[in-house]
């Protein structure tokens, strides 16, 4: 099976539990809840997303081959030190494209797994870290995992019933608005407001883009 990559670029990881994390970040490309072009996104089931993944045009993206090509970019792209290798697979929807045969090959180069994903396709466990961002209008999958991390506000959002999912860190982030600055500091408002009211969330903050980072 070949692998289509948006990008693959080293950073650290900015959101979630494991924010501030050196990571490889592998971006795969397509979803299954938006084309990722904006000509669709009001038709869409998530209309907030602000990644792009279409394409393969990014830094270190393209087509590979086979599992090993794709590893060995990745441990290209993470360089030295060769301890403590973590690697973020992300999208879109990394789930459409991520197979056993790219997590037998990820772990044997050292690799520690996290991916990001929306929860509509089952996750795995041979994954390390499972963190799901469920999307109001579809159907979440999987409901176990390491983390849940929460996009605020969703108005359609039953957060009350992902309480009783198997996920040990709950988190809250607010919406990033994509350039309208008013309306992303009314939903950081309302993220603290709501992890004020519910102990059971933390909050989670975007903070790569604090920092300037990819």
């Amino acid at each position: 099976m070949s692998y289509a990559i948006k990008e693959m670029f080293l950073t650290l990881q900015g959101e979630g539990v494991h924010a501030g994390r050196r990571a490889v970040f592998c971006r795969f490309t397509g979803c299954n809840l938006w084309s990722g072009l904006e000509k669709d996104r009001a038709s869409a089931i998530c209309q907030f997303c602000d990644t792009d993944f279409v394409g393969m045009n990014g830094d270190g993206g393209g087509r590979f081959s086979d599992a090993t090509a794709l590893v060995s970019a990745a441990e290209s792209v993470w360089g030295a030190p060769t301890d403590r290798r973590f690697i973020v697979l992300t999208g879109g929807e990394p789930m459409l494209q991520v197979d056993g045969k790219l997590i037998t090959a990820l772990h044997e180069a050292g690799f520690e797994i996290a991916i990001e994903s929306n929860g509509t396709l089952e996750v795995p466990r041979t994954i390390d870290w499972i963190c799901i961002s469920p999307k109001a209008g579809s159907e979440t999958i999987q409901r176990s995992g390491d983390e849940l991390k929460l996009v605020w506000p969703q108005s359609d959002s039953d957060w009350n019933a992902m309480q009783d999912w198997d996920f040990p860190n709950l988190l809250v982030q607010p919406m990033d608005a994509r350039g309208d600055d008013a309306l992303s500091q009314a939903n950081l408002t309302s993220a603290i407001a709501f992890v004020q009211a519910n102990p059971k969330w933390r909050l989670s903050l975007q903070t790569h883009k604090i920092l300037g980072l990819a």
